[in-house]
C-alpha cells in the first residue's frame, strides 16, 4: 500500500484518495439499491450503508494492494 501520494509537492495520505474512491462507488451503488428497491430488505438502513462503504473500502485497498503489490 502506497503511504502518501505527493501532488505538486503536497503529500497527501494514500488512504484520503481510497475512501473518495469508495464514497463515490458506494454512492453509485446506493443509487442503484435506491431504484431497485433492494432497501427493503435492510433491517436499518443506515447501518447498511455504512457497511456498505467499509466493503467498499476494503475491496478498494485490496484490488489496490494486489494491483501495485510493490508499493
Amino acid at each position: 500500500m502506497i503511504g502518501e501520494l505527493d501532488i505538486y509537492g503536497v503529500f497527501a495520505p494514500a488512504l484520503l484518495f481510497w475512501m473518495l474512491i469508495a464514497y463515490a462507488v458506494t454512492a453509485v451503488l446506493r443509487s442503484l439499491c435506491q431504484r431497485l428497491g433492494l432497501y427493503r430488505y435492510a433491517w436499518h438502513r443506515a447501518l447498511f450503508d455504512i457497511s456498505l462503504y467499509f466493503i467498499v473500502l476494503g475491496a478498494v485497498v485490496a484490488l489496490e494492494t494486489s494491483l501495485l503489490p510493490g508499493s
